[in-house]
């Protein structure tokens, strides 16, 4: 025996035989069935894409989205398996209208596992049931809001959106309970216009989200913008044409308001430094005159306040005014060839001045001059307005008017 065991022909013959004999074992082991349930299997819809494209229908409200299965089978194939590597399919291809619908499903496998010996012996549930919509789309506006903060000396105007309406594609049944579109942005200190692409969320009319089941849109993403505007305070001004004693240091201005502020495109507002609402002569009142002016400016800008009018009232203080007689009465730019006569003998006007300055002036010093350049070749009489010249003091003038006198012109003989 010792010889038998110390030769290396035995030990051979003894491994040969162990490795048929585990072989054997391993081989009956693994092709024996066993029996096991797989959770969490995920359901599949085949010929989804053909009953879309072909009949416009689609599948919705699936009972489950995932079942249980219980296989037997081969050890080595069952065991290899996962809940993962399985899918309960439904073959919707052949579905051709609306309706309610309860199917059964078959189990599909990965491709590299052989089939052939393997059973379904329980699935749980056994049937999924499911609804088959008609296919349509609408479309629906975009909405939405700004909830950042604005910086301050701006304004915002209304957000727009790009597109501002998009197309919601899916089962009518949904569909109907779509509204709108929902945007929401947000940045802070904003002082330039601003814009984002987003997304947004499909809206029922009660302002909750809505379902998106089965429902597609045109696009995923829309361009929210909000337009920033400058604001800016202008004073009110008004433009005085001095005359008649009436000066800067005598005249008070009063304008109400005083400023508004506008909103708008930056280069415009920062060339402005005033609004003028009006151009007013001194010499056309005596004391005191007032008026409601509408405010004027670049329509491109926003008024802020909505204040359209400006009430503008003129003070002059320490002048007085006096009427005067003018007996010196001439006319001037008479057309060669002609000669003008003039018919009125003497006018009344009303200066304007300080009292010193008005006790010097006389009637002597007075003249009303016509300027009848523009009357050309007219003959006859003419009533023609004139202008008062005060000889001898700067500060005197006349005020109201117009002064008018008559004269006759006639071609010379």
């Amino acid at each position: 025996m010792k010889k038998i065991t110390d030769s290396k022909l035995f030990w051979a013959i003894t491994a040969l035989i162990l490795s048929f004999v585990f072989w054997l074992y391993v081989t009956s082991v693994e092709n024996d069935n066993i029996r096991q349930t797989f959770r969490g299997v995920r359901v599949e819809l085949a010929g989804e894409a053909l009953l879309r494209d072909s009949k416009n229908l689609v599948v919705t409200g699936l009972s489950t989205n995932t079942v249980s299965i219980e296989l037997v089978g081969p050890r080595r194939v069952v065991s290899s398996l996962s809940s993962e590597d399985l899918a309960a399919q439904i073959d919707v291809s052949k579905l051709s209208q609306s309706a309610y619908a309860s199917m059964q499903y078959t189990v599909s496998y990965p491709s590299r596992i052989d089939t052939s010996g393997i059973s379904v012996t329980r699935k749980v549930p056994d049937t999924i049931n499911f609804t088959v919509s008609k296919l349509n789309s609408k479309s629906i506006p975009v909405r939405g809001s700004f909830d950042g903060s604005i910086a301050e000396g701006y304004t915002a105007q209304p957000v727009t959106f790009e597109p501002s309406e998009i197309t919601v594609s899916g089962p009518d049944a949904f569909l109907r309970n779509i509204s709108y579109a929902w945007v929401s942005f947000s940045a802070m200190d904003v002082s330039t216009t601003y814009s984002i692409e987003t997304g947004f969320t499909l809206m029922t009319a009660e302002d909750e989200p809505a379902s998106t089941e089965g429902v597609t849109c045109s696009t995923d993403l829309v361009k929210a913008t909000l337009p920033i505007l400058e604001m800016k305070e202008l004073p009110l001004t008004v433009n005085l044409i001095y005359g008649s004693g009436a000066n800067e240091n005598n005249t008070k201005v009063t304008i109400k308001p005083d400023s508004i502020t506008l909103a708008g495109d930056s280069a415009i507002l920062d060339a402005m430094n005033n609004i003028p609402v009006a151009t007013i002569s001194l010499a056309d009142f005596n004391a005191t005159y007032s008026y409601t002016y509408p405010i004027s400016f670049d329509n491109s800008l926003i008024n802020v306040e909505g204040i359209t009018e400006a009430e503008v009232t003129v003070e002059i203080v320490g002048l007085e005014s006096r009427n005067f007689t003018v007996r010196n009465i001439q006319c001037r730019g008479v057309t060669e060839g002609y000669e003008a006569e003039v018919l009125s003998k003497a006018l009344t006007v009303k200066l304007r001045g300080t009292p010193e300055s008005l006790a010097k002036v006389t009637s002597e010093d007075l003249v009303a001059i016509a300027d009848l350049s523009d009357y050309d070749i007219t003959t006859g009489s003419n009533i023609v307005n004139v202008r008062i010249q005060v000889d001898g003091a700067l500060d005197v003038g006349a005020i109201g008017g117009p002064y008018t006198i008559m004269v006759d012109i006639q071609k010379s003989s």
